[in-house]
């Protein structure tokens, strides 16, 4: 029963993939032929031999993930198409700005109050999913102890914020070729690894209930590995494609999804550290010029800051997803019992 299942996810995984490389030349050449190209910010001058590249990429992993999922999961339990959803609605979000920005031929596209409102609508349909789910509720687990304790009331709007802050903080993090892709896919592989841990726990122990969330969970993951894993072919440095706020609101959503989904959303800021890093280094820097008129860093987020430092591009990604990487080991010790 398990090995099976082991097996259909990994077929799952592959077939993304692979629908993500049929997807790269054809999305490509469709965002070339609109001129849906990237236009970059005056002040962001390091990044001037960047415009012009194309963007809205996200629409490749998205497909990818989407069709790959609705093909395979067939567990007959709703969370991850809910995730799936909930996925793609952000990325129709981020969509949405990034193709006012397109048309606009500038850098500004929907309004800040516009992107919380979509962003809150989504949020709070998934939260209250969730905690009117017999499989999911009000329960959050403490990472690394054995501990459990119901929000109750409170769970909403926790959930909500925990959409909020994912999805802001992967959308700061998008500013360096494949950074934003790379980092997202070791989160992506942890929540992967962690759901088969848990998915064998409830077998083992008769649980077919939970053992079906973790099953529908693991499915929605391995297509979003297989998807970005094609995606990065493209998004790489020199990226050819960048994945624009249509892949990063949809990364940091379905983060959050499976986070609240597999009642564990407070190990996100450590598997999540450098999304971490970026939202509070903007925070720090907005804080500090509006109270003392100084910066405390060269440019924010902080891999500008780095870029500033004169350190290459291609390190700083390798430093964030080490980093990464790293957090995400730490973290799957929380699942080893």
């Amino acid at each position: 029963m398990l090995s099976d299942n082991y097996f259909k996810i990994t077929i799952a995984l592959i077939a993304s993939w692979v629908l993500a490389m049929l997807l790269n030349p054809l999305v490509l050449a469709l965002t070339k032929k609109l001129k849906a190209r990237q236009s970059i910010l005056k002040y962001v001058d390091k990044h001037s031999g960047k415009a012009g590249t194309p963007t809205m990429g996200g629409i490749i992993f998205l497909l990818a993930m989407a069709i790959t999922y609705f093909i395979f999961d067939g567990t007959g339990h709703s969370v991850g198409a809910v995730a799936t959803v909930a996925t793609l609605g952000y990325g129709l979000l981020g969509f949405l700005d990034d193709f006012i920005k397109v048309w606009n031929k500038d850098n500004m596209g929907l309004k800040a109050y516009q992107k919380v409102i979509g962003q809150l609508g989504i949020a709070v349909i998934v939260a209250f999913y969730c905690y009117r789910s017999q499989d999911i509720g009000s329960v959050v687990k403490l990472p690394f102890f054995n501990i459990e304790f119901d929000l109750g009331k409170w769970y909403v709007p926790f959930a909500v914020l925990v959409f909020v802050a994912m999805t802001n903080a992967v959308n700061l993090t998008d500013g360096l070729d494949g950074l934003a892709g790379k980092t997202s896919l070791a989160v992506y592989a942890f929540w992967l690894t962690a759901c088969l841990i848990s998915l064998a726990s409830c077998l083992s122990s008769g649980l077919s209930g939970e053992a079906r969330v973790y099953q529908s969970l693991c499915y929605y993951l391995a297509a979003m590995i297989g998807g970005l894993l094609g995606f990065l072919w493209l998004n790489a440095h020199p990226a050819k494609i960048f994945m624009g706020d249509t892949g990063s609101l949809a990364l940091g959503g379905g983060l959050a999804c499976v986070g609240l989904m597999s009642k564990n959303p407070l190990i996100l800021p450590l598997v999540g550290i450098m999304f971490a890093v970026s939202c509070i280094s903007v925070i720090v820097q907005v804080i500090a010029f509006k109270t003392t008129g100084k910066r405390v860093l060269l440019m924010a987020p902080f891999h500008h800051h780095l870029e500033y430092k004169g350190i290459k591009e291609s390190k700083i990604v390798t430093y964030y997803t080490t980093i990464t990487i790293i957090a995400c080991i730490v973290a799957t010790i929380s699942y080893m019992e």
